[in-house]
């Protein structure tokens, strides 16, 4: 598969990394203004940077656009020319509708919105992705690339702001609580580097439980927990202080957010 980035800042990049590390493209061109930014990926051998975006979509075939929403009107304009029936155009920008690039393109065109998030440069990206009509025929060829660098979903178009709040913001809140537990451990004693391993072996561990069982959270945490031990005390303080809640709201406030952002 013969691969664009249109666009390669920290989520393009981290796109890019991910297709090469686990070898889903035969060639793939990243475009960026400032090359020198790129330059250490003149070592892959089947990776070409340019600074014309219409060089990489004439020798590519999966085109992933990462640019800025206020860009891409102007760069689909400038390589709508060049466009065929066989291209497949994946969107990663947030808030920029399938029937907004349409109108640009024309609705002739495989389309597909897709929100990826950064840990797909170690393959480990939740993916959620919608198509139009056409691109519907083409879309497990987009799950197919994105499957190789994590998971992916295939979702309605209306719950694309929901799922870039829930996996892409979602690894900012991630962060957040590896970091807090990282200052608990701090607390109690570890060293810094040590509390942060413990942290975060912890959370990949955790989620790793229930990748494997398919099980809901609740029952793993029973299995941790003993009438009057010190796991459920802890629980218990932290929904008094309200963990739980907290998180919620925090979802719910960034999905207000990226509503208002759409609306604008």
């Amino acid at each position: 598969m013969r691969v664009a980035i249109i666009g390669t800042g920290n989520l393009g990049l981290a796109i890019g990394k991910g297709i090469l590390d686990s070898k889903g493209a035969s060639s793939m061109y990243l475009t960026k203004r400032n090359l020198e930014d790129i330059k250490e990926y003149t070592s892959y051998d089947n990776v070409v940077l340019t600074s014309d975006n219409r060089e990489a979509v004439k020798n590519s075939d999966v085109l992933i656009f990462a640019i800025q929403p206020r860009h891409l009107e102007a760069i689909l304009e400038d390589v709508k020319d060049l466009l065929t029936p066989n291209h497949i155009i994946i969107s990663v920008i947030t808030g920029f509708s399938i029937a907004r690039i349409e109108s640009i393109v024309g609705s002739d065109k495989n389309i597909i919105r897709s929100m990826p998030n950064t840990a797909i440069a170690v393959g480990k990206s939740m993916t959620c992705m919608c198509s139009n009509d056409i691109g519907k025929s083409k879309i497990a060829i987009a799950q197919s690339i994105f499957d190789k660098v994590g998971a992916s979903m295939v979702i309605p178009e209306e719950q694309m702001q929901a799922a870039t709040v829930i996996c892409a913001s979602g690894i900012a809140f991630w962060m957040r609580l590896i970091r807090a537990t990282t200052q608990g451990a701090i607390q109690l004693g570890f060293e810094a580097k040590e509390a942060q391993e413990l942290a975060k072996h912890t959370c990949d561990g955790a989620a790793g439980l229930l990748l494997a069982s398919g099980n809901h959270p609740e029952e793993e945490i029973d299995r941790v927990t003993t009438p009057g031990g010190c796991t459920i005390e802890g629980l218990n303080e932290m929904e008094h202080q309200g963990l739980s809640s907290s998180l919620i709201q925090g979802i719910v406030a960034s999905f207000e957010k990226i509503n208002q952002i759409k609306k604008g």
